[in-house]
C-alpha cells in the first residue's frame, strides 16, 4: 500500500514509519524537521517533505501516488506549550487537520484516515477507566484542540463519507522521547542530583504505553465499514500506574540512590487520573507486549546510550 504519515519525523511518527516500512508498505511523510535523503531512507521514508500540511505539499506527495491510508500524527504535543502559545497549538492541530480533510475530500476520498488524538480530551472529572462514550471536558488548549480535530474528522465522515478512525493515545513513552517526565527525570539523574523535586503529588495515575507497542497498534487499523465511517478507539492499556512508581522505577534502573520529593501542587491542565477503558481494543484482538518495567529499563538504557554518543 501507499501510506502517508504526517508528523513522520516526530517521536511516535518515526517508530510508526519503521513499523509500516518493515511491513513492506511504501511510506511517504510530511511534517517539520530537516531530514536528508539518507536519514529519511534509514527511517523507511521514500519521500520526505519538510513543511506544513497544506494543499501544495500534499499534491507534491501525490505525485508519487495517491495514498491508501494516511496516519495523521502532526499537531501540538504539549499541554504546557499549548498554554503558553494557544494559537500556535490551534494552528498545528486544528488548522492542519482542516487542510488535510479538505484535500482528502477533493483528491483522495477513498483514502482511510487514522488520526492520533489524546486522552487529554477527557479532562479531569473521571475516576477509574474512561470509556470512549464519556463526555469530553478538556482542561487545556491542547485537549480542546484535539477535541476540535476529532469533531472536524467526524463532520467530514458524516457529510462526505470519508473513513476516519480516531485513536485517543494515553501516556506514550519509549526510546527517542526527549521531553516530558521520563526525559526530565533521566536528565536529572545524569546530573547526579541527590534529590529530585517534582511537581504534583506523585499519586497522579496515567496509562503508560510503550511507543513500540503504539506503533503496532496504529498499523492495525484499517478502513472502517461504510456504515461506520467514523469511530473512536482508546489507545490505552487499561492499566494505571502512578507518577511516583514511574519515578521510582527509573531511579532503580539507573542504579541510583536519589530520593524523589513532590511539591504536592498539581500543574494547570493536569488531571489526577487518565486511565483507558480498553474494552474496544481488547475486542479487536490487540495485545500489549512490552511490560512497563521492561519499557522503563529500555528507556534508561537508550538514554544512557544517546548521552554517551
Amino acid at each position: 500500500m501507499i501510506i502517508w504519515v504526517t508528523g513522520a519525523n516526530g517521536f511516535i511518527g518515526r517508530h510508526l514509519v519503521r513499523e509500516l516500512a518493515g511491513a513492506g508498505h511504501a511510506v511517504h511523510g510530511v511534517g517539520h524537521g530537516a531530514l536528508d535523503a539518507a536519514e529519511a531512507g534509514r527511517l523507511g521514508l521514500l519521500t520526505w517533505i519538510n513543511g506544513e500540511i497544506d494543499a501544495a505539499n500534499l499534491n507534491a506527495l501525490a505525485a508519487h501516488g495517491r495514498p491508501t491510508q494516511i496516519f495523521h500524527l502532526a499537531g501540538g504535543s504539549s499541554v504546557g506549550v499549548s498554554i503558553e502559545h494557544p494559537f500556535e497549538d490551534f494552528s498545528r492541530t486544528v488548522t492542519s487537520t482542516a487542510r488535510l480533510l479538505e484535500w482528502l475530500r477533493g483528491s483522495a476520498p477513498d483514502c482511510a484516515l487514522i488520526a492520533a488524538s489524546s486522552a487529554a480530551v477527557y479532562g479531569a472529572d473521571h475516576v477509574g477507566p474512561i470509556p470512549e462514550i464519556a463526555v469530553p471536558t478538556p482542561m487545556s488548549p491542547y485537549g480542546q484542540h484535539k477535541l476540535m480535530m476529532e469533531q472536524l474528522c467526524q463532520s467530514y465522515a458524516r457529510t462526505f463519507g470519508l473513513s476516519c478512525t480516531i485513536v485517543r493515545l494515553f501516556s506514550v513513552y519509549g526510546p527517542n522521547l526527549r521531553k516530558q517526565l521520563l526525559w526530565d527525570i533521566c536528565s536529572r539523574l545524569k546530573a547526579q542530583s541527590e534529590a529530585l523535586h517534582l511537581g504534583g503529588t506523585g499519586g497522579e495515575i496515567r496509562d503508560w504505553t510503550d511507543v513500540r507497542d503504539v506503533a503496532r497498534l496504529m498499523t492495525g487499523f484499517t478502513a472502517t465499514s461504510p456504515e461506520h465511517a467514523f469511530r473512536i478507539v482508546n489507545g490505552g492499556s487499561g492499566r494505571g500506574t502512578s507518577v511516583a512508581d514511574i519515578a521510582d522505577g527509573l531511579v532503580r534502573h539507573w542504579g541510583s540512590n536519589t530520593v524523589v520529593h513532590y511539591s504536592g501542587v498539581g500543574r494547570p491542565g493536569d488531571p489526577a487520573s487518565l486511565l483507558a477503558d480498553d474494552n474496544r481494543l481488547r475486542h479487536s484482538g490487540f495485545d500489549w507486549r512490552i511490560p512497563l518495567d521492561r519499557g522503563l529499563a529500555d528507556y534508561v538504557a537508550w538514554f544512557k546510550g544517546q548521552a554517551r554518543g
